[in-house]
């Protein structure tokens, strides 16, 4: 198995430089990332426990909120990250 998975990996590394997309195509494939982070974390905001809490009750719903303003106004991924954390555990332990 450990060759047959590099074997597949090694090959498509190999030729990667010699592929050329559609331009169209690789205009599309830059969404992907945005996308798939937004298809892990609404699910976990939205639906904590299995049920549907769009409320200022969820702490994740909050700290998400303040986590996309924090990263619009300061355009620092740790900043974000940090203002994300304090505003979850800050809620959870006031409220």
């Amino acid at each position: 198995m450990v060759i047959v998975t590099f074997g597949i990996r090694y090959f498509l590394f190999a030729v990667a430089d010699r592929i050329r997309l559609a331009p169209w195509l690789e205009v599309s494939l830059r969404f992907i990332p945005p996308a798939v982070l937004t298809a892990i974390t609404v699910p976990a905001v939205l639906l904590p426990n299995g049920e549907w809490q769009v409320s200022f009750a969820n702490s994740y719903l909050v700290a998400a909120l303040l986590s996309l303003t924090a990263g619009i106004v300061t355009r620092n991924l740790l900043m974000t990250i940090a203002m994300g954390l304090a505003a979850f555990f800050a809620h959870r332990y006031f409220f």
